[in-house]
């Protein structure tokens, strides 16, 4: 049976600052050879553990293995029937040194067998965590621990620490691509970030970006927490100040240079209070919407310029960009768009 992972093609020029964001995210397949590929024109195949946003995903036909032992599908080969090494899980995510995987409930018989398998291929982990998806307000993760005890954890990524525990509070390792735009945008700006969760915006723009303020909601106690943590841990106290609650109340109004709305589902209900934290003189919005795919040209735009048009202010929109699928035929995407 040929072996088929997935990879994503850069130019060589580029490759190296890819594979360290891809790295810093926990995507990078690091049992597979990146290798060159091409003659006139010159490609890395970068080997990942699944999709990256804004770029291409390939399956890889006969990847070259550092270890042969290295895949979860080889370390299994043999002891298990091939119907069932067909549903093995072909990407996880690593967070710090908590493994997050989910595991088709076909084969929850051999979860264990399949966590000892993964900490064996990466022993710098200490537990394997089963994500049974999310639910609530709060979009708390049902996560099963199989092997370890230790669910608190520090992931690195973009050059910031975030701690957190996997079984309460969400991480995405997704929407890499977004959170390091965000990252270079808001130099001694005013920022609101109206849904904060653990920072996931909010620490790389104070790291990085280096704003004159951030104001950080986050409804969410647990979320809030980390929250207080993660500002102390990346020693950004001086920029950010953190508040709980529910940001149709706390959102201050006309203090902002600029605007984050990363939630996704119902992010439009606040969109009176994203256009109001503006300053009179303008500023920029970052929203987020969960779309079907045949309305994004269309819905989100338009829902900011309804907002805009009831405040009595004007919009351009500057860009509309997919982060990833959501769901099928749904996309998570972000407008931006200059309020005045």
């Amino acid at each position: 049976m040929r072996s088929f992972k997935k990879a994503i093609r850069v130019p060589i020029e580029k490759a190296e600052n890819i594979r360290l964001m891809i790295a810093d995210s926990g995507k990078l397949d690091p049992g597979r050879r990146i290798r060159v590929i091409g003659l006139e024109v010159r490609f890395l195949e970068i080997p990942v553990t699944e999709d990256i946003e804004e770029f291409e995903t390939y399956d890889q036909e006969d990847p070259v293995f550092y270890n042969k032992w290295q895949s979860l599908e080889d370390r299994m080969k043999g002891s298990i029937p091939d119907e069932e090494l067909d549903l093995l899980p072909s990407g996880w995510q690593i967070l710090g040194k908590v493994m997050v995987v989910t595991i088709d409930p076909k084969i929850g018989h051999l979860k264990e067998r399949i966590a000892e398998a993964l900490l064996q291929m990466y022993p710098s982990c200490d537990t394997v965590v089963r994500d049974l998806g999310i639910s609530g307000q709060f979009r708390l993760p049902q996560r099963e621990v199989i092997i370890g005890n230790r669910t608190e954890t520090i992931n690195k990524e973009n050059g910031c620490l975030f701690k957190l525990d996997v079984t309460k509070v969400m991480f995405s390792k997704g929407n890499l691509h977004e959170k390091a735009l965000m990252s270079n945008i808001g130099a001694n700006e005013t920022i609101v970030d109206m849904f904060a969760g653990i920072g996931y915006f909010t620490i790389p723009m104070a790291v990085h970006a280096k704003p004159a303020k951030i104001i950080a909601i986050e409804i969410n106690p647990g979320s809030y927490a980390y929250l207080q943590e993660n500002i102390a841990l990346n020693h950004v106290e001086h920029i950010v100040d953190a508040l709980n609650g529910d940001c149709a109340e706390l959102t201050p109004k006309g203090v902002a240079d600029r605007v984050l709305m990363g939630y996704v589902n119902t992010t439009h209900h606040y969109l009176d209070q994203g256009i109001a934290a503006l300053k009179e003189s303008g500023g920029i919005l970052h929203y987020h919407e969960t779309t079907p795919e045949s309305l994004i040209s269309t819905r989100p735009a338009e829902r900011i310029r309804q907002a805009a048009s009831k405040a009595g202010r004007d919009v351009e929109i500057l860009e509309c960009r997919k982060i990833k699928k959501y769901s099928p035929g749904v996309w998570h995407v972000v407008v931006d768009a200059r309020i005045t």
